[in-house]
């Protein structure tokens, strides 16, 4: 099955091939400060999802170094501004505006996204991102995982997926581009539970979609479940299945931003195929174009 791939949409939008430089704002999220929970989803690492965003300096300092780092592989192309690690709309509206300002200055910055929860998008910040999309075009990054209850409560998402349909209503209302996070593989579904997720993200208006294989890192609350036996995760040939399923949920319009996710090396405990990134990527794409 043929789908519409991110490095298509960035062309078609902005003429050249763009890359994504990952960020750290410095933020938490409220499945970790007590507002909801201590101790995040399952599945979180300590890097909130941030595993190879750049850190620890202020925004433009952040993104010299990810384009040096680009670079060292690839010459060329303009950039997005990725606000990775955790929930990135988590604070309040001028220290957003700061940062997200200061991320949409350089020249060869052609726009934002924003990865967050769809919990944490007051109407404060929609007409924030909504501002700022009229400058540069704004993306804005939702977790839903899932729409399974059972599976909800056992990931400890922490609110319901009419939240998750109301801000999709929201920032489609803005004028904002959403793309929606769903994860492959997770305790207790099957393929037919992921493809209704998928289905019903793009019911509820997405415009893109990212597909993760679930993984399990160290130090998480997964990784204890894993190793008590729990669970397992899925073979290459059983994600290639799953994926297909979801796939075949989108129309043409819909932009398939990833077709697996990764963690990072040092911390991945399951499955141990997925750590070789070039492998999946050509196993997944030489099935997909024989369907």
């Amino acid at each position: 099955m043929a789908y519409r791939t991110l490095n298509e949409h960035y062309r078609e939008t902005f003429g050249c091939k763009v890359y994504k430089l990952s960020l750290d704002a410095g933020m938490t999220c409220p499945n970790r400060d007590g507002t909801l929970g201590n101790r995040g989803c399952i599945f979180c690492s300590a890097y909130g999802g941030g595993e190879f965003a750049e850190g620890g300096s202020s925004i433009a300092d952040q993104l010299q170094k990810a384009k040096q780092r680009v670079q060292r592989k690839i010459k060329g192309g303009k950039y997005i501004a990725y606000f990775q690690a955790f929930t990135n709309t988590y604070a309040p509206v001028e220290r957003l505006r700061a940062l997200f300002t200061a991320a949409m200055e350089p020249e060869d910055i052609v726009g934002l996204a924003i990865g967050t929860r769809p919990d944490c998008l007051g109407d404060d910040v929609i007409a924030l991102l909504a501002e700022l999309n009229a400058i540069k075009p704004v993306s804005v990054e939702l977790g839903l995982q899932t729409i399974h209850e059972a599976t909800v409560r056992y990931i400890r998402r922490g609110y319901p997926t009419a939240v998750y349909d109301d801000a999709v209503r929201r920032l489609k209302r803005a004028g904002l581009e959403v793309v929606t996070h769903i994860m492959i593989g997770l305790p207790g579904e099957d393929a037919a539970m992921a493809a209704q997720t998928t289905a019903h993200a793009v019911a509820a208006g997405t415009d893109g979609v990212k597909f993760h294989l679930l993984h399990v890192l160290k130090n998480t609350d997964l990784e204890q479940d894993y190793l008590d036996g729990k669970f397992r995760c899925l073979e290459p040939e059983e994600y290639v299945a799953w994926l297909q399923a979801c796939l075949d949920q989108l129309p043409p319009h819909i932009v398939v931003h990833r077709i697996t996710g990764d963690g990072a090396k040092r911390d991945l405990v399951a499955p141990l195929w997925s750590a070789d990134k070039k492998f999946v990527l050509n196993y997944l794409n030489r099935h997909l174009r024989q369907t």
